[in-house]
């Protein structure tokens, strides 16, 4: 019990994390969209989403080429399905996270990528 709560109070402890969760509370996003909204090298990107992971606060499905994350229905850990929920209310006045959240409602990965048809 205490090791998920720490693991979900670590994954939340880190602003880039919160970043990426407050932008898929607005819809599924790949790497290549996270990295390109957050100005960060894909492999940081990668280690955030898998710490988020292991902290029940995302879940990633492959979807041909890329992996898409995306905020969990329902999860194991009781810690990490309420503090998603708080989640959704913190921050939305917060004018770094507002722009995050309005970028990631419109960033594509075909203008990002060059890899669409």
């Amino acid at each position: 019990m205490l090791k998920n709560y720490l693991k979900v109070m670590k994954a939340l402890a880190d602003g880039n994390r919160v970043k990426i969760i407050k932008m898929l509370q607005v819809r599924e996003l790949c790497v290549c969209e996270l990295r390109a909204a957050l100005n960060l090298a894909q492999p940081s990107v990668s280690k955030h989403l898998r710490i988020l992971e292991e902290a029940g606060l995302v879940e990633g499905r492959k979807d041909g080429p890329w992996v898409n994350y995306r905020l969990p229905d329902a999860t194991d850990s009781i810690y990490a399905g309420q503090l998603q929920v708080m989640v959704r209310q913190w921050l939305n006045d917060d004018e770094e996270i507002a722009h995050l959240m309005r970028q990631a409602a419109t960033i594509d990965r075909c203008d990002i990528s060059g890899r669409c048809p």
